[in-house]
């Protein structure tokens, strides 16, 4: 995965560089008409800001740089938050439904708050990991 990002500060054997944060509506032909095009055009000023090693050579502020995440990495990560949060809400409704005489309804919450709570907590284990993740950018300075 590669994404265009920019120089804002150096800091000893960091960059600290801001991304656009992209919207999926940015190559659709309904964009203008669409409600979610028309939304993601009103939110479309959202940059992030982040912390990378910085490799051998010259950086300066306002310089354009690729960023590159390994294809397993990401893969790895979206298996992640996508898939746990399915298998927490399984899991928890099999189960209940299996071990336990609760009603379907109680079942159906349970297995609800399972799959939000297992939401939260990979969110809380990501950002911890958030370093670890940035480690894994390699950072290419653009001709």
């Amino acid at each position: 995965m590669r994404e265009v990002a920019e120089v804002i500060a150096i800091d000893n054997d960091e960059l600290v560089v801001s991304t656009q944060l992209k919207s999926g509506c940015g190559s659709c032909v309904q964009q203008s008409t669409c409600g979610a095009g028309i939304i993601s055009k009103a939110f479309s000023d959202r940059r992030a800001e982040f912390r990378v090693r910085k490799p051998a050579g010259q950086f300066v502020p306002g310089q354009q740089i690729e960023l590159l995440l390994p294809d397993q990495a990401l893969t790895r990560f979206s298996l992640m938050v996508y898939g746990l949060p399915l298998m927490a809400l399984l899991l928890v409704a099999i189960g209940l439904t299996n071990m336990t005489t609760l009603s379907e309804g109680w079942v159906i919450i349970s297995a609800f708050t399972g799959f939000g709570f297992s939401f939260y907590a990979l969110k809380r284990w990501l950002h911890h990991r958030d370093v670890q993740v940035t480690q894994l950018l390699r950072v290419q300075q653009i001709d």
